[in-house]
Parts: structure tokens; sequence; C-alpha cells
């Protein structure tokens, strides 16, 4: 499988936390190069690793 490229432009806001370190946030993510979109998911403390998720366009 291919690896996703992305960066993470923006942290609007934590959402939630759990006990492992694992926090649900609110972002501006570029996904393989591309315009950011808005994106919800949890995220490792690290920011290396991600849990499913929702991306939604960035209306101008």
């Amino acid at each position: 499988m291919a690896d996703i490229k992305f960066e993470i432009k923006e942290t609007i806001g934590v959402l939630s936390e759990s006990a492992k370190g694992w926090s649900k946030e609110l972002n501006l993510v570029s996904w393989n190069d591309k315009d950011p979109k808005y994106d919800i998911r949890e995220w490792s403390p690290d920011h290396a690793k991600m849990g499913k998720g929702v991306t939604l366009p960035k209306m101008s």
C-alpha cells in the first residue's frame, strides 16, 4: 500500500483525549500535497499515527 503524505497546516482544537494519550482533533490538513481540508480524527501524541476520521472540504 502506498504511503499517505500529510501535513497539518493548522491545529484548530482538541475535542477530546484518551487515557492512552491519543487526542481527537480538528485540524486543517493537506493530504498528498493537495489543498488543505478540515479533518476530524484521533492522533497519537507525536502525530505519527492516526485513526479513522472525517475530512470536509474548505469552502472559500
